[in-house]
């Protein structure tokens, strides 16, 4: 059984947008607090702009779904409250959806967004929130120190802020913000390529579970924490899937934009348990990483206990 099932509106959804026909429904036993993926892809999306390599050829060409970048979907429905983690270029399809698929057909904008960094594919869709766009009236953006400084004072986003279309709400790492009696969430700080602001994961809770939701982190080495022992404290873990194996940018040294490769991150969790390592959901991948278009290496992954992140799949809380 399933609370939400909206056949005809995905249809109409999927011809407005140009995308395939998605059937996203909310399962009942996702419980009334829960995770909705709305995007997995890295910041680009896929297929990827200027992109003419066989792994985007497939999309163009109809053969492959598109991918949206990556963003969640929060909700608690008692509380009658949904909030975003990252507000992508896609921000208008991926609102429109969570939406539509939690009946909250009357809410203009989400009840908050919560950012992990500023790189485009995170935060760009704050455009959307001004007055060219949605003429929102102060979403609340809750942001990290070096995030909300940047955004104070880099044009536009500056004038979502002087305008109040948006109202910044400031984080402190690993210190929890208590959304509704059921569910808080906490920044993780992450080392990677911090050129205008800090980068942060988020462990997301209610009283029952908890999740970890890490979509970008240079290498697990570089972390003050161990991954392992992390992924053990939850019940769930969305992790950086960015790149699948080293050489997969052809031409381009793959330590200019270093993620920790999916096939480190199974290597780390060889020793683990299965029940670990069905924890662990990659998420953020590159146009260039096959576990995006191909099946061998999905299968790959899959077969050594892993799960992989596909639009609309239901996280309960």
């Amino acid at each position: 059984m399933y609370k939400h099932a909206f056949p005809l509106l995905l249809f109409l959804f999927s011809a407005c947008v140009g995308k395939p026909l998605r059937t996203i429904q909310i399962p009942d036993s996702a419980g009334e607090v829960y995770l909705v993926v709305l995007g997995i892809a890295q910041d680009g999306g896929f297929p990827h702009a200027g992109c003419r390599r066989d792994c985007c050829k497939q999309a163009q060409n109809g053969h492959q779904s598109p991918r949206s970048p990556v963003c969640l979907g929060l909700v608690d429905e008692r509380a009658k409250k949904v909030f975003l983690l990252e507000a992508t270029p896609d921000f208008a399809d991926q609102w429109f959806l969570l939406q539509e698929l939690t009946n909250n057909r009357e809410k203009r904008t989400p009840d908050g967004i919560f950012l992990t960094h500023a790189h485009v594919g995170h935060y760009a869709g704050l455009m959307t929130l001004g007055r060219e766009i949605m003429g929102a009236k102060n979403t609340p953006v809750w942001v990290m120190p070096q995030m909300e400084k940047f955004l104070r004072e880099n044009g536009p986003w500056s004038q979502l802020v002087g305008l109040q279309n948006i109202d910044l709400r400031p984080l402190r790492a690993d210190s929890a913000v208590q959304l509704t009696p059921d569910l808080r969430i906490t920044p993780v700080l992450v080392p990677h390529r911090d050129e205008f602001s800090e980068t942060v994961g988020y462990r997301i809770e209610s009283p029952r579970k908890k999740v970890l939701f890490i979509p970008d982190i240079d290498k697990w080495e570089k972390w003050s924490r161990d991954i392992v022992q992390e992924v053990r404290s939850v019940d769930h873990a969305l992790l950086d899937a960015t790149f699948f194996r080293d050489g997969e940018l052809a031409g381009r040294s793959m330590q200019e934009v270093p993620h920790p490769f999916v096939a480190e991150t199974m290597q780390r969790f060889a020793a683990a348990p299965a029940t670990e390592k069905s924890k662990v959901t990659f998420i953020h991948f590159n146009h260039t990483n096959p576990l995006i278009w191909q099946n061998r290496a999905r299968n790959e992954v899959l077969s050594a206990g892993f799960s992989l992140a596909e639009e609309g799949m239901v996280i309960g809380l």
